[in-house]
Formats: structure tokens, sequence, C-alpha cells
């Protein structure tokens, strides 16, 4: 272990610390004033390289593009089909504003301390080394799982085009199957050094960008008659067919909006990926208070609009959608085929496509960094934790992958549909059981920086949360009703006749893996519940360099506008 001096920042006692944006930075004070922390660089287990370039943009593209795939271009169909139009809307709009919770409460601690592997190395410092493994162990399964899911999606895009010719699997050993060709990409893509992933998320965000403004302007045009075979829409969805179905009324259990819940959590993703590639990035500071503002607005905006556009174009009983019983399609497809508009529904699969094979990518890049920083914690065994000299977690990425790809063809072997749904359970669930946890540990870590009396939101350029403690405390009020809304799923699944266990345990299961795991550590291992005032608060930190100061200078000098352009800048 190496310690790092601390800089000397006298050189620039004559400046005044820039003013912090509105959205929470606090006051600054003069660079000499800025209070200096000793950081300690933990190397043992080798150094992940910063691949993602601000001055290339990549974090701010990824960011942008980043949990945009099957969840929003088909899973919608889903929650369209079981929870009606005005469920959808609300689920997903109560869902969204997690998003900015979520991405407060975790930049706090990440521009602090930019660690890959974020949160549970956060959890294990301020909360207890048990709780981070169990969140750590459900954060790893359930974006491993998000691999398999996204490789069934990708089967069904790709059937569009063979119309089941094409089959899942290999039916021959010299024929190749969509599964296999999905995986292939994905591995491929790891075998490269790491600055292959970051250069393959910047290429895939920025097809899924330009397809969702092309899904919204086409979205417009539909709904204003657009196509050979088009038509004015005047909300008959919403009128002629039930707007919540499946209850929500004071006589029934509200199972279509709690169903529509769960699915926008899967759909929206618990958005950590950003704070695990912040450790990764050459400026933190910048990329994720860039990110804080801008993944937000993508989220409410761009999502909802998309949302509400489905629930206008495309009724809730149409047969296409994504449900028990129907064909799998994407509802955006859906819309252009009953438009008779040629060519723009294979352009729309392609692009999803994309978008299917970004968030797979995502999925294997944060399980793994997740696995590695419980290695680094001694949470499991260090071995996991090598990184080789590519910036790679070989065996971690090693054990990830290996277990996407059983996963993955377990849906062929036990029934694809079946799979699937325990697989969307695991991830949803996980995520917002997780959600409480990061919020709790956003707490604790104000706790800790109190009882040390810790000026680190006094330093320069510091990044404190708006208005806290509004994001850790609305986070945990909503994820506390989505665990109601999992119970309620678990008991009366919408569409079944009764409770079954077999149906309790699907919806539920990812939040039984973190209390069963992070209970059983604490009574093998006797983990210590972390003291706010002996808790770590050094390990990580990271303080700004006069390189990185220099760039913050030079771009809070901008204009309002010019700074605004920074959000929207592809390259």
């Amino acid at each position: 272990m190496t310690f790092s001096m601390p800089i000397d920042h006298s050189a620039n006692d004559s400046q005044e610390a820039k003013k912090q944006e509105s959205c929470g930075l606090e006051p600054t004070r003069s660079i000499a004033e800025a209070e200096v922390h000793t950081s300690l660089d933990d190397t043992r287990n080798g150094e992940f390289h910063r691949s993602f370039s601000p001055r290339k943009v990549h974090a701010s593209i990824i960011s942008l593009g980043s949990n945009i795939g099957s969840g929003v271009f088909i899973a919608t169909g889903k929650a369209l089909a079981q929870g009606g139009p005005a469920n959808m809307v609300i689920a997903y709009f109560m869902v969204c504003s997690c998003v900015w919770a979520v991405l407060q409460s975790l930049s706090e601690m990440t521009i602090a301390f930019p660690v890959s592997g974020s949160y549970v190395d956060y959890v294990d410092r301020w909360v207890d080394p048990a709780v981070a493994f169990g969140a750590g162990f459900a954060e790893w399964i359930a974006w491993t799982a998000i691999v398999a899911s996204e490789a069934q999606f990708f089967n069904i895009l790709l059937q569009y085009w063979t119309a089941d010719n094409f089959p899942p699997t290999a039916t021959c050993k010299f024929s190749f199957s969509s599964f296999t060709i999905f995986l292939a990409i994905i591995i491929i893509i790891f075998v490269l050094p790491n600055r292959a992933f970051a250069w393959f998320e910047y290429v895939t965000s920025i097809i899924k960008i330009f397809l969702f403004l092309i899904i919204i302007a086409l979205s417009l045009a539909l709904v204003l008659g657009a196509g050979p075979q088009g038509r004015v829409h005047h909300g008959e969805t919403w009128t002629e067919l039930p707007a919540f179905l499946n209850g929500f009324s004071m006589s029934q259990i509200p199972l279509g909006f709690a169903s529509c819940a769960l699915l926008a959590t899967w759909a929206v993703g618990d958005q950590v990926f950003i704070g695990v590639m912040a450790g990764e990035t050459q400026s933190p500071r910048f990329s994720m208070a860039h990110a804080t503002k801008l993944v937000p607005f993508r989220v409410n905006i761009v999502y909802m609009v998309s949302v509400v556009f489905i629930t206008i174009l495309v009724p809730s009983n149409d047969d296409r959608l994504l449900s028990g019983s129907g064909v799998a399609a994407s509802p955006f497809v859906a819309a252009v085929q009953d438009a008779a508009i040629p060519g723009i529904a294979s352009l729309l699969n392609a692009g999803m496509m994309c978008g299917v094979l970004g968030i797979a990518a995502e999925a294997v890049y944060l399980s793994s960094r997740v696995l590695r920083t419980m290695a680094h914690q001694k949470l499991i065994p260090e071995r996991l934790a090598r990184v080789d000299a590519q910036g790679r977690p070989r065996l971690a990425l090693l054990i990830t992958t290996i277990v996407a790809v059983i996963l993955t063809y377990v849906q062929v072997t036990s029934g694809g549909a079946n799979v699937l749904n325990w697989l969307l359970s695991i991830t949803s669930a996980s995520f917002f059981t997780n959600w409480m946890i990061i919020s709790f540990t956003n707490w604790r870590f104000h706790c800790a920086l109190k009882s040390q009396s810790d000026a680190l939101f006094t330093e320069i350029y510091a990044w404190k949360s708006t208005l806290w403690p509004l994001a850790p405390s609305w986070l945990m009020v909503i994820s506390v009703f989505l665990l109601v809304c999992c119970i309620f799923c678990g008991v009366v699944p919408p569409g079944s006749t009764g409770f079954s266990t077999s149906n309790f345990f699907q919806y539920t299961i990812g939040f039984w893996l973190i209390i069963v795991f992070t209970v059983g550590y604490k009574l093998i291992f006797g983990t210590p519940w972390r003291d706010p005032k002996t808790a770590d608060c050094i390990t990580g930190r990271r303080t700004l360099g006069t390189e990185e100061i220099t760039q913050l200078d030079e771009y809070y000098k901008m204009s309002a506008w010019r700074r605004g352009f920074t959000y929207v800048q592809l390259w």
C-alpha cells in the first residue's frame, strides 16, 4: 500500500473558488484554504485503468444511454398488458423519481471515494461487512441474470426477421444459435483491453440515444395519423379499455399497479453502473456531477414521454404484447406495423438489438466489478480481486461470464418464459432492496463525517446532495413501498387464481437473497457494526489535483448555455 503526498495548492492562493452549481454544490473557499487529506491508494491487487475520458465525453454519453435496453423496448408491453395505461404511467413515474434520489445519494460518496465497486465498498466501511456481502452478492447475481434475460430478448428481436427459423440454441454441432451469437459478442468485448468496452458502450449509447429520438418523433407522428393505414389516436386506449387493470380501488389489492412498479424497477435499473464506472473515469468529480443531472433528466423526460406514447398507441389487450399468453413483441414495433409504414420496424428492431447488447455488456462489467470489490475487501477469497495488465479483473470476469452462460442456456432446457420471469424477479427485487441499503449507507456516511468533524463538504469543488436528506429519505420511502408491491404480487400474482409458494418466492427471491446472505455472513464471521467515530473516511479518498482543479475552473468560467451544451455533446 502506498500513500500519495498532499497536493500543494499555494500557487493558486489568489484564485477564488467558483461557486457551485445550484444542484447541491457547496459554496467553496479559496484553494489554499481547502482541507487536504492524505489519500490511501490501495493497489495490492492491481489497478483499473481510467478508460472513460471526460475529454472524449465517454462517461457523459454512456450515462445518457445506460440502462436503455429491453426493459423499455420490450418489457413495457408486459407492464401495459398487466396494469393498463394509468397504472403504467403512475408506476413508471414513481420509479423514475428514484433515479434522482439514487444518484444524489450515491454521488456524494462516489465523488469523494471513486472506487470501482462503488456502494458495496461504502456499505462495508460505514455500515457492516455482512450487509456489504449480502448487498454485493444480490447485486452480482441480479446483473448476471440480466445478461441471461437480455439474451432471451435478443432472440425475440431476432425472430422478428427470421420467423422462428433461427433457434435460440443450435440444433446440430455446426449450426449457430441466437444465444451463441449473443454470448460470443459479449465475450469478445471483454477479451479485448478495457478500452474496447468503453468504446463499445460509447457507440451503443449513441445508437440508443438517436433511437429514442426517432421513437419519440415517430410516436408523435403515429398519434397524429401518419402511415398508409394510420389513424388519429384520440385516447381510446384509455377510455374504451380499463385505465386501471387488475385493481386499484378500495375493494381490491392494486396488483396491476404493483406489477407495473416492479417491471418499471427492472426497466429503469438501479443506476449503480454509473457509480461503479466512476472508479475508472479520469475525472470522477466532473463525470459523476454531470451524470447526476443528466441521467434523471433522461429517465424522467425521455422514458416518461415514451411510456405515455405507448399507452396511447397500443391497447392493453393487444395479443402481441409480452404477456403470459401473448406473442413477444415490442410495443413500438407493433405501433409501426399497425400504421403499415415500411422499413421503420426493421430499423427500430436493429437499434433495439444494439441496445440489448449494450445492456448485456454493462451487466457483465458491473457484476464483475462488484465481485472484484467483494474480494478486494476480503468478503470472499481475495484471489478474485486481481486485476491484469489490461485493467480487467480476469477471474471475476471469468466467473461472471460462466454463470451468465449457464443462466442463458437454462432458459432453453427449463422453459424460457418461466425462467425469464424468475430472472426478472431476482433483478427487480434486488434493485429496490439495494436502494434501501444505499439510502441507509448515505445517512451513515453523513454520521461518520459529523462524528469525525470531517470538513469534506467544505473542500474545493466539494459536491453535496441537493436538499439533503431529501434524496435518501425519498429513496427509502419508495423502496419500502416497492417491497409492499413485491409482497402483493407474491401473494396473489396478476392473472393467478390464488397463493402458491412458487409464485411468492419468484417475486420476493431478490429480497430474501440479501436477507439470508447478510444474516448468514453475520452469524458465521461475527462482523462488527461500524462505529461512525472510527469508520474509514480516508481509504480511497480522492483529493482534486492541480490539473483537475484547473479544468473545473475553466468549466465554471463558461457561460450557462455553453455548460449546458456539454450535457448533450456527443464527441
